[in-house]
C-alpha cells in the first residue's frame, strides 16, 4: 500500500470516527431537543416531526458543526430556523388581542365575573391540556423565546444565539409572549368553569 492511499484511508477512518462522535453527542441531548419541539409545537405529534427534521438536517450538515462550540445551542438553531420556515409556510397571522391589559388580567377576569382570586380554584380549573393549548395560540416569534427561557431554561443571552436576534428583542418577546400566554390562560380558565 502506497503512502498516499494509507494517509487516504487514515482520513476516512477519522472522518467516520467523527461523525460517530458527532452523532452520540447530538442524539444525547435529543430530550432538550424534543422538551423545546414540544413546546413551540402545537401536537405531540407535530414535535416529533420537528425534532425528526431537525435531526435529519444536523446530520446531513453534521460536518459544519464547529467541535468545540455549544452542540445544544447548534441544535437548537435548527429546530428555530425549521419551525420558523414552519411558521410561515402556515403563514399564521399574530393574535389581534390587545397586548397592554396588564399583569393582572387572570385574576382581573375572574373576579369581574364571579369574584373568586384564589388562585388555587384557577389552577383546579386548568388542563396540561389547557396549557399546552394557550402556549399553541401564542404567536410563533413570542412562543418560541417563551419556550426557550422558561421552559428550556435558556439564559438571554442563550436564546438571543439560538434565535439569532438581539438580547432586547429577546427580554421584549418575553414580556409580550407571558402577556398573551396570560390572557390565553385567563380565557381557557374562564370557559373550564
Amino acid at each position: 500500500m502506497s503512502e498516499t492511499s494509507s494517509e487516504e484511508a487514515r482520513r476516512i477512518a477519522q472522518g467516520a470516527r467523527d461523525r460517530v462522535h458527532f452523532e452520540e453527542e447530538a442524539l444525547a441531548l435529543a430530550d432538550q431537543v424534543y422538551r423545546v419541539a414540544r413546546g413551540v409545537s402545537r401536537s405531540k405529534e407535530e414535535a416529533e416531526d420537528l425534532m425528526q427534521e431537525t435531526y435529519a438536517r444536523a446530520f446531513r450538515s453534521w460536518a459544519s458543526f464547529t467541535p468545540g462550540t455549544n452542540l445544544r445551542a447548534w441544535l437548537l438553531r435548527i429546530l428555530t430556523n425549521l419551525n420558523i420556515d414552519r411558521g410561515r409556510r402556515q403563514q399564521r397571522t399574530p393574535d389581534q388581542q390587545p397586548l397592554e391589559e396588564g399583569d393582572y388580567f387572570l385574576y382581573n377576569r375572574l373576579e369581574a365575573t364571579s369574584g373568586e382570586t384564589d388562585e388555587e380554584r384557577i389552577l383546579d380549573r386548568l388542563s396540561q391540556d389547557h396549557v399546552a393549548e394557550a402556549l399553541a395560540a401564542v404567536p410563533h416569534d413570542f412562543r418560541d423565546v417563551l419556550v426557550l427561557v422558561d421552559i428550556g431554561e435558556f439564559t438571554y443571552a442563550e436564546a438571543a444565539q439560538i434565535l439569532d436576534i438581539p438580547i432586547g428583542t429577546v427580554m421584549s418577546r418575553l414580556h409580550r409572549g407571558r402577556r398573551i400566554l396570560k390572557q390565553q390562560l385567563a380565557e381557557l380558565a374562564l370557559e373550564a368553569k
